[in-house]
Formats: structure tokens, C-alpha cells, sequence
């Protein structure tokens, strides 16, 4: 139940990430606060300003202070904030509402896998994170339709309004269920440890640079698509508002069923005895390789091409959601998971900084979403290289122990 209750905080946050890149792709917001598509890449680009900032610091704090009580103050601020958006009357204002949403969400990652790390088993932990990160993926997948949805029949004031204060019913089912877990001890299993554990020790390894090389390639695709594929399917492919939304609802719903799929599988075949390193490994890379595809319809003529890969790359990059963020899980010393998990969600969301200035950037100066879509292709070929090289079984400490 708590898993489940995790998934759907991810769905929230990512419906109040994501409803922007709705009202971004309208021609009346845009000319409300005269906006170029550089502007939109930095509006975009302003949530993971403070998100990503956050990450390391959080990491620390689910540490030291549980899971249930970080968590609950960070929901209540973005629930809030998102409500709050709302009511902006400048450019200045919505840039302050993004980056506190940011704020507010940045705790969700850390304490959500924190949470998983200490009650789930290396044999569940796959399962367990597919569940959780389908969430960002069905939150991304609801959030467009549900928003263009609102946003026809209220107005882009009233979603914002709607979505923040609903979000907090949420909270009602968090704290009965979530224990307060802050001064509980590590867990007891039968698991390799390290005895140096700083994020320093950590740094050095090439382990450590391969995950975040590997998280920043993974989510600056997740990025572009979260921010930019609302507009790249009205403005360059023609679909209408309706139309737009379902083909995302159908991206990131494909992607979501794969990933908790690919989550599933993998535990399976490690509880049969394969190797969790390499059997992880695999479907990490298998799934960049399927989100490169994307380049097919990024270059066709063909608007059902360009459609149909969209929806292919999307949901096959699924096959690494799980078990990419598992894959650390088991690398990195568990004395050091909220730290750790903080300096990859950094990486993560230093993509989502990068990602909307960059394809706006890239834009505004062709014309086109060509330069953008050959930009992801690069970036996902790095992930590749970055998974297939450097991630491995990593020595942490100076006496030889090998987790």
C-alpha cells in the first residue's frame, strides 16, 4: 500500500510539473506574456533551478530525519504552489511560483527510495521502483490531458487552482499509513557493505560518474518530451489540442506499463540466480537504444511516422526506469543511499534545466525541431556508453571492500 501511495505522489507531482507545458504550447498565453521559445525553454528550464539545487541537501535530510515528515512538508508546499500559479498576473511571478515548486518537490525522489531501500529486498526493489517511477510517468501521461481538459472548460487559472488544492487529499491517507522512520536502525540482510561511505569516497569511482552520465542522458530525453512534445506535436506535426494530449497520454502511459513490466522481469531473473549488476545493465541500455528511435520521426515527413515514434521511443526507454535508478540501489553503500540517491536525481534534474533552454535555444535559431531531436539523440548515445563502460561492481573503501 505504501509503494502504491509513493507511485501516486510521483503521479501528482508530475500532473503539477507537467500542466505547464500545456498552457506553454497556447497561443494566447504566449501572446498574454509575450513569449519567444526561448522564454518558454526558461519557464520551462525555472522548476528544476531550485529542484535540482535541492537534491544533494534533501538527501541528507531523509538521512537524518526519516521519511514520512520531510516528505509531508514538501507535498504540502508544492500542493500549494501549484494552486498559487493560478493567480499570476506577470512573467516575474510565474518564473518565483516555478521555482518554488521546485522547492517543494524536491524532496519526493529521496524519500521515496529511501523508503524502498529499507523495506523492500534486493528481489523486490525492481518491482517496487517500477511502481514508484511509473508514477512520474502516468502523472506526465494524465497531467496533459486532465490539464488541456481543464483548461478548456475552466480556463488555464482554474487547472492551476484545481489541480494544486486537490493534490492535498493525498496527505490524508500519508500519515496514517507511513511510520516515522527517522531513528530507525539500517536494515539487517544478507548484502555486501563498505566501510567508507562519503559522497567524496563516492565521487572518485567511475561507477559513480557512469550513474550520473547515465541519469543526465535518461532524463534529459524525459525532459525534452515532459516540456516540449505538447508544442513539437501542435506546432510541428499540426495535431490539435485533444489530439496532442492523447498521443502524450499514450508516450508516457506506454512508457509507465514497460517500466513497471521491465521492473518486474528483472527482479524475476535475479531471483533465478542471474546477476543483479549485469541483468539491470542490460535493460538500462536496451532502453536508451529504444529511445534513440526517436530520431526516425524527428526527421520523417510523415506526421503518422513522426506519431508512432513518439509513442515507440518513449515507451521503450521504460525498460531502464526501473532498473536504472535499482542499479544504484545495489552499488551504492546503504549507509549512503539518500546521499547518493540526491546526487543522482541532481544529474537527473541538471537535465531538466538544460534540456527546455537547450530546444528552445535550438529552435528559435532553425526554425525547426530538427536540431533539437539530433541534440537528444547525442546526449541518449552517451547514456549508452556511459552504462555500458563505467557502471560496474565498484570498490568504495581503501581496504579493498568490494559492494
Amino acid at each position: 500500500m505504501v509503494v502504491c501511495l509513493l507511485g501516486l505522489g510521483m503521479v501528482i507531482a508530475y500532473v503539477d510539473r507537467a500542466n505547464l507545458s500545456v498552457v506553454l504550447a497556447l497561443k494566447d498565453f504566449i501572446r498574454l506574456f509575450h513569449l519567444n521559445d526561448l522564454d518558454r525553454g526558461l519557464l520551462n528550464s525555472a522548476f528544476f533551478w531550485s529542484y535540482a539545487a535541492l537534491q544533494i541537501p534533501v538527501g541528507w535530510a531523509v538521512d537524518r530525519y526519516g521519511t514520512k515528515l520531510p516528505y509531508a512538508i514538501g507535498f504540502l508546499l508544492w500542493s500549494l504552489t501549484s494552486a498559487a500559479t493560478g493567480l499570476i498576473q506577470n512573467m516575474g511571478q510565474l518564473v518565483a511560483a516555478r521555482v518554488l515548486l521546485g522547492v517543494g518537490e524536491s524532496v519526493s525522489t529521496a524519500a521515496s527510495l529511501r523508503w524502498i531501500r529499507f523495506n523492500c529486498a534486493e528481489g523486490e526493489r525492481g518491482l517496487a521502483t517500477g511502481i514508484l517511477f511509473s508514477g512520474t510517468k502516468f502523472g506526465a501521461a494524465a497531467g496533459v490531458p486532465v490539464a488541456a481538459f481543464l483548461i478548456a472548460r475552466s480556463g488555464w487559472r482554474s487547472m492551476f487552482l484545481i489541480l494544486g488544492l486537490g493534490g492535498l487529499v493525498w496527505l490524508i491517507a500519508w500519515f496514517p499509513l507511513v511510520r516515522n522512520d527517522h531513528r530507525r536502525p539500517w536494515p539487517v540482510e544478507p548484502m555486501r557493505s563498505a566501510s567508507v561511505t562519503s559522497l567524496w569516497e563516492m565521487l572518485k569511482t567511475p561507477t559513480m560518474w557512469g550513474i550520473i552520465l547515465g541519469t543526465f542522458a535518461y532524463n534529459y530525453f524525459i525532459y525534452f518530451c515532459l516540456t516540449w512534445l505538447p508544442a513539437y506535436l501542435m506546432e510541428a506535426r499540426h495535431l490539435s489540442l485533444n489530439s496532442m494530449s492523447v498521443y502524450t497520454m499514450f508516450s508516457f502511459g506506454g512508457m509507465a506499463v514497460v517500466g513497471i513490466f521491465a521492473g518486474w522481469l528483472s527482479d524475476t531473473l535475479i531471483r533465478r540466480g542471474r546477476d543483479p549488476i549485469r541483468i539491470r545493465k542490460i535493460f538500462t541500455i536496451l532502453g536508451f537504444v529504444a529511445a534513440s528511435t526517436e530520431i526516425f520521426g524527428g526527421i520523417s515527413h510523415s506526421r503518422s511516422v513522426a506519431v508512432f515514434f513518439a509513442l515507440f521511443s518513449l515507451s521503450g526507454l521504460g525498460l531502464a526506469t526501473a532498473n536504472y535508478w535499482a542499479l544504484t540501489q545495489t552499488l551504492v553503500p546503504k549507509s549512503a543511499i539518500g546521499r547518493a540517491v540526491g546526487l543522482q536525481n541532481f544529474a537527473s534534474n541538471c537535465s531538466g534545466i538544460v534540456a527546455p533552454i537547450v530546444t528552445g535555444g535550438l529552435k528559435q535559431l532553425t526554425g525547426s525541431y530538427a536540431a533539437p531531436m539530433i541534440a537528444v539523440l547525442i546526449v541518449l548515445l552517451l547514456g549508452v556508453c556511459s552504462y555500458g563502460v563505467l557502471v560496474r561492481e565498484q570498490a568504495w573503501d581503501r581496504d579493498g571492500v568490494t559492494i
